[in-house]
């Protein structure tokens, strides 16, 4: 394997990590919206909502935090 063909793999792994960061903001953000529109559906907030949203936007801020560093 030479040079050009190690860094067009590692460009490529870049991009994979760098995409499925990007699907996991979608889906973490989906999920924070769906829990968002459950717990206010019936027109108040219980405890298990609450810790059910903090615990959902504590587990989203720990992914923006995942982001993959480019090292090209």
């Amino acid at each position: 394997m030479n040079k050009e063909q190690k860094s067009e793999i590692g460009r490529f792994l870049g991009r994979l990590k760098r995409g499925i960061w990007l699907i996991g903001i979608s889906s973490w953000l989906f999920g924070i919206c769906d829990r968002t529109i459950a717990s206010l559906a019936d027109g108040y907030l219980s405890a298990i909502d609450i810790t059910q949203l903090f615990t959902a936007s504590f587990f989203f801020v720990s992914w923006l935090f995942l982001k993959p560093t480019s090292r090209l």
